[in-house]
């Protein structure tokens, strides 16, 4: 497969989805990011439709990181410029921590706490969510009815009521068909928090939504700051922890101004 150029303005950009999710998450976004730039849309592994993941419960965010830096490299993508969600955010600061990133924007990105209170709190939902992706006779309800679908998912976003039902069809079946949760949610606290970086190699930017219920700024946002030294952060208005759902328009116009600045100051030197 032909590789991508490696300069900092022709660079792809990768999309990177949350837990239970898949690259479908991204499609409303598709059709104004692919107007200015060549996307790569991976699904994680372990994921619906991402390759397959066998390890340990406490490497399971290692594990996707190693399958996506193999996923890249057959996508002839050396360094790009990498956004995520949730997970995938997580995934993204990894995948800078590799030298894979050129710049790096993480919506809500996992992998940061202040206590072990605020992890129990955080696996608590992810394993409310688990019981919900089994309920499949409520899937077919809620991916129909807005006003069921908005109050379902209200953890994850504030209007989940605008998404077709298609939309609404495929984000079920992702949860559905996401084998790694289980083994995710287990190895959690062995696992631990994110690393804290020393440096940052890229420019990085933090987005929030502030009407985020599964990961509140102050007990999950807060901590991956200090986290990441160096990073900027903007709150986002009136969206959840899944901004692709809540508003496609800004989450796209996040992601297309955050790059054009990342590109000016990686050709200016700053």
């Amino acid at each position: 497969m032909t590789g991508f150029d490696s300069d900092a303005t022709t660079l792809p950009l990768v999309l990177l989805h949350g837990a239970t999710s898949s690259a479908r998450a991204w499609e409303p976004l598709l059709p104004t990011l692919e107007a200015h730039h060549r996307v790569f849309v991976p699904t994680l592994a372990g994921h619906w439709g991402g390759p397959p993941l066998n390890v340990a419960p406490a490497m399971v965010v290692e594990g996707i990181v190693d399958a996506m830096c193999r996923q890249l490299d057959e996508a002839g993508i050396e360094t790009a410029h990498l956004v995520g969600n949730s997970l995938g955010g997580w995934i993204a600061l990894e995948l800078a921590r590799r030298g894979r990133a050129s710049s790096v924007l993480a919506f809500a990105p996992a992998g940061a706490w202040r206590s072990p209170k605020d992890l129990t709190r955080m696996l608590m939902i992810f394993r409310v969510g688990a019981q919900l992706r089994k309920a499949t006779h409520i899937h077919k309800l809620a991916a129909s009815n807005n006003k069921m679908r908005r109050i379902l998912l209200r953890s994850m976003a504030e209007h989940a009521d605008r998404m077709t039902q298609a939309q609404a069809t495929a984000l079920f079946e992702d949860m559905a068909g996401c084998a790694v949760l289980t083994d995710l949610l287990a190895g959690a606290r062995d696992a631990g928090p994110m690393t804290a970086f020393a440096q940052l190699t890229c420019p990085v930017r933090i987005a929030w939504g502030w009407q985020d219920r599964t990961l509140p700024f102050m007990s999950y946002g807060a901590p991956m700051l200090e986290a990441v030294p160096g990073a900027e952060l903007v709150m986002l208005p009136d969206v959840g922890h899944v901004p692709m759902i809540d508003d496609p328009a800004l989450t796209a116009q996040t992601i297309l101004e955050f790059v054009e600045t990342a590109v000016a100051r990686q050709r200016s030197g700053d």
